[in-house]
């Protein structure tokens, strides 16, 4: 017993570490700030919760996100990332598929003993940790598989009921195991949104940490085609150039990189370039932008705010998200801390209009157009 207490201890020592806050909450906005955001229909299309061992429903002392907290940030749709993968060492670049960090944290953490060797069971265990959180939540959380949920959903926040939306996506290909078939079984699970790439390339798409970071594989092709005949929302966050431009030429719908920054404000090799977001924007798609350093070169919400005026004037208002990455090993403001991006918004001269269309409105376009009709 005593080795299982310090194993857990470790699990959440890592989590406190990894995913901590830049200011302490209560977090303070004007008061025509404040008005504004707890009229917002907001959704961010990525955060990471379902990596640590916390409960959802309960209000923790630890990371950003949780029930509580969703609905005191005023956010109506959440986007849950699975992550089955963390190469070590990790870097920016050049990342190998080797001494995998989720392979420790699921021992620590005490996941099931099939998560310990399996990236497909790591994402169906969070895909049932969500699925039992939301049945446990009476209501309060509701999950989003299909338009018509997306609907309902929006109209029952319409009415003025607090209930948060959740859509799962998974972070990374490399789940799959190397068959394109196991799309289906992760369908069946509740994904919604498929990742292609992660931290390292993978045996379908190659990712712009990798080593080669090369394009869609054979069995790439096969798997998004798959994906596509599910209405399955392909999301190129991490994606190669090469995987980005591929898919492209191929999908005949929106898209969306969900989580990240570009390089007009923050020159690094996993974000976007002109180019890469005129051709997202081409589809009909969204470009979600954290709040995190590693995204925007900055700790502030105007670094945030920064980097969506420059798509917003690159592209237009419309294709313009956010992408917190809350959870994701990031120190950034937690859920509640949301009202401070809207508050930066109106600073920077945004109109409320503007506000709502990149606070959700973008995003919920998107949705509309791309889930599975029932």
């Amino acid at each position: 017993m005593g080795l299982f207490v310090n194993l857990i201890g470790c699990a959440s020592l890592a989590d406190r570490l990894l995913t901590g806050v830049t200011l302490e909450p209560p977090y303070e906005a004007s008061t025509e700030a404040t008005k504004l955001h707890k009229s917002l229909t907001i959704i961010d299309l990525h955060a990471d919760p379902l990596l640590w061992e916390r409960d959802l429903l309960s209000r923790n002392n630890r990371g950003h996100v949780d029930l509580p907290r969703l609905q005191e940030g005023n956010v109506a749709l959440q986007v849950f990332g699975v992550v089955t993968g963390i190469p070590f060492p990790i870097g920016m670049e050049n990342n190998k598929d080797s001494g995998d960090i989720i392979t420790l944290l699921a021992s620590l953490q005490n996941w099931p003993e099939e998560t310990y060797d399996s990236r497909l069971q790591r994402a169906l265990y969070q895909a049932r940790k969500l699925e039992d959180r939301v049945m446990a939540s009476n209501g309060a959380m509701q999950m989003v598989l299909n338009r018509h949920d997306l609907e309902d959903l929006m109209d029952k926040r319409q009415r003025g009921e607090r209930v948060i939306g959740a859509l799962l996506s998974l972070e990374g290909a490399h789940a799959l195991e190397g068959k394109p078939e196991n799309i289906n079984i992760l369908y069946d699970a509740g994904f919604r949104i498929l990742g292609l790439a992660h931290l390292f390339d993978n045996e379908m798409a190659g990712s712009t940490h990798g080593v080669e970071r090369h394009g869609l594989t054979d069995n790439g092709h096969i798997m998004l085609k798959r994906a596509l005949s599910l209405n399955m929302i392909i999301d190129l966050a991490h994606a190669s150039p090469q995987t980005l431009d591929e898919v492209l030429e191929i999908v005949d719908r929106p898209v969306m990189a969900s989580h990240g920054g570009v390089q007009g404000t923050c020159d690094t090799a996993r974000n976007l370039s002109d180019r890469q977001i005129r051709a997202i924007a081409a589809t009909g798609g969204v470009i979600g932008i954290g709040v995190y350093k590693y995204a925007t070169c900055g700790k502030t919400m105007e670094d945030t705010v920064r980097a969506m005026k420059y798509v917003a004037d690159l592209v237009g208002i419309k294709y313009v998200a956010l992408g917190s990455d809350f959870d994701g090993a990031t120190t950034v403001v937690d859920a509640t801390g949301l009202v401070l991006l809207t508050e930066a918004l109106q600073e920077a001269g945004f109109t409320n209009n503007e506000i709502k269309a990149i606070m959700g409105e973008n995003a919920l376009r998107v949705f509309r157009q791309t889930l599975p009709v029932n």
